[in-house]
């Protein structure tokens, strides 16, 4: 219930900064103002500022108060300090989106396949090819790998609509960690097939390595985007 309540909070100040209601560079109302506005206690408000400083939209200046630091982005941008879903991501961006699942198969890992992924050979997977279309355009392949074990059930209709909601929601597995690596790279001619390039020869490749709440890697995903309609976030904080 208290996560439920602050939560609540954290989304409706991030749509308001999000929105220009609380421009960039200005401070958002104190927190007395704001417990009495949301009738909440102190406690929960400041777990929700923490979110918001965790993710790169407010910081906190002593004696001041917490100022804005969110500045609108020309591209799309996807959070690589948290685990969100593309539902998530467009939604968030007030984008039309679209899923397609290309291919769906059974996969066993082999030696480099493993190698390659973390998996462990002889490994049961699902192999999923799923293209994002963008208000229109064909923008990200998303090839996916999940263990078979942990993720049992997978259909096409789930890999269409969130297969991360559909293992928090439905298997009541935590999804913890992912680990993650951004390169350029070549198009292949799997890219060809499925993406709308615009005469684009490389992409911007995000490897994704995801465990759940066991340490158990129970993903491993190759999501490959055209370069000129995104950008990567993410926060960082120094420590002294």
């Amino acid at each position: 219930m208290v996560r439920a309540i602050y939560d609540g909070i954290y989304k409706d100040l991030l749509d308001r900064i999000v929105d220009g209601e609380y421009a960039y560079q200005s401070f958002i109302p104190s927190e007395a103002v704001l417990v009495k506005h949301y009738d909440c206690s102190h406690n929960t408000l400041r777990r929700a500022l923490a979110l918001l400083t965790q993710g790169g939209y407010v910081q906190p200046v002593h004696g001041k108060g917490v100022r804005v630091i969110y500045q609108q982005h020309d591209r799309t941008p996807f959070d690589m300090g948290g685990i969100e879903t593309f539902k998530e991501t467009a939604a968030r961006n007030d984008l039309h989106s679209v899923t397609k699942v290309q291919v769906f198969e059974n996969f066993v890992a082999d030696e480099t396949f493993a190698r390659t992924s973390g998996f462990t050979a002889g490994d049961e997977l699902v192999h999923i090819d799923r293209v994002r279309v963008l208000d229109g355009s064909a923008l990200i392949l998303d090839r996916n790998w999940f263990l078979a074990s942990l993720v049992p059930g997978l259909t096409r209709g789930i890999a269409e609509n969130s297969i991360f909601e559909y293992i928090e929601g439905t298997l009541g597995m935590a999804i913890a960690t992912s680990k993650r690596t951004i390169t350029a790279e070549r198009v292949t001619s799997v890219d060809e097939l499925f993406l709308d390039l615009d005469d684009y020869d490389f992409l911007a490749v995000v490897t994704n390595r995801t465990f759940n709440g066991d340490g158990l890697m129970f993903e491993y995903t190759q999501s490959r985007h055209r370069p000129d309609c995104f950008s990567f976030s993410t926060v960082a904080l120094r420590n002294v």
